[in-house]
């Protein structure tokens, strides 16, 4: 990989390309049972270089993606935020979701939501999408309040259990929440 490349930027933080120089704190990041609470284990460094990998060569190939995440006053990278397109065949697919995670750190501060308000722009008002999704663990309300403070709506119907996480497992039902274009223009 080359030098980062800056793709978008908010108040407080820049959305970029991925670089080798991150390996280190993505894969720390990854391996924290704490940020990794809502997700059946944390990654291995392998996972975690793999996933790195996989979302710079999306950044790549489409222009838009899981953005690094770097604070603007400090450049430390904090994890990540951006759209991906989900790798199972979920009951609501073909679909695009928002999603974030972030180091210990970055907790608290409003960082998650500023963020994902910008990824929501990026998706309505560049790539043209009419809808976004995201998704978590019914257990997970940190995020879930994240979803909310976006103005993203869930409706009971549409929860599932994720095929990703093994039958039986706490973390296996998941909740899905949607947001059109038209409510945030």
């Amino acid at each position: 990989m080359s030098g980062a490349v800056e793709r978008r930027r908010t108040e407080r933080l820049v959305l970029r390309d991925w670089h080798d120089d991150d390996r280190d704190a993505w894969a720390a990041m990854n391996a924290d049972p704490v940020v990794m609470r809502y997700f059946p284990d944390p990654l291995t460094r392998e996972q975690a270089d793999a996933m790195l990998d996989r979302m710079n060569a999306a950044l790549e190939a489409q222009g838009w993606g899981l953005w690094a995440l770097e604070r603007l006053d400090t450049g430390e990278l904090i994890g990540f935020t951006g759209l991906a397109v989900p790798r199972y065949d979920l009951p609501f697919t073909p679909c695009v979701e928002v999603g974030w995670r972030l180091a210990r750190s970055a907790w608290g501060r409003g960082l998650a939501t500023e963020a994902a308000r910008e990824a929501l722009r990026v998706a309505f008002d560049e790539v043209g999408l009419p809808e976004m999704v995201a998704m978590t663990s019914v257990a997970n309300t940190p995020s879930r309040a994240v979803m909310e403070r976006l103005g993203m709506t869930r409706d009971p119907a549409d929860d599932f259990e994720h095929p990703g996480v093994p039958p039986g497992h706490p973390l296996r039902p998941h909740v899905l929440y949607r947001i059109r274009a038209e409510a945030v223009r």
